[in-house]
């Protein structure tokens, strides 16, 4: 399993659109990220900055994300969000979100494994 954060600015002229979107994500989105194999995804607002987090179960990362991206109805909720957000400068090779590294992770007790 795989845990990835991701970061993006929310365009506060787009904010009440944005929240509103996601308060019902379309069915075939949900349907797209399970079978890409993504789990525990939650998207949490502070001010105008989005975080993500969700979890990867799978064994094959970039032909999965490149499966969801191709998508049509993904796409289309894309066309939706997109405009509602403003990556950072530095957002890399991402699509849009600007992906954090894990620098910890807590750990079941009794397990000394590393994250």
């Amino acid at each position: 399993m795989k845990r990835l954060a991701q970061t993006i600015r929310l365009r506060p002229e787009h904010r009440e659109e944005y929240l509103e979107l996601h308060s019902t994500v379309w069915p075939g989105v949900e349907a797209a990220l399970h079978r890409s194999n993504i789990r525990n995804y939650s998207i949490f607002l502070h001010g105008d900055v989005l975080f993500a987090y969700f979890e990867y179960h799978g064994d094959g990362f970039e032909a999965d994300m490149a499966d969801l991206e191709a998508d049509p109805e993904t796409q289309e909720w894309w066309k939706l969000t997109d405009p509602c957000q403003e990556p950072w400068p530095d957002q890399g090779e991402s699509r849009q979100w600007t992906e954090l590294p894990e620098i910890w992770h807590l750990n079941p007790p009794g397990d000394s494994t590393s994250a």
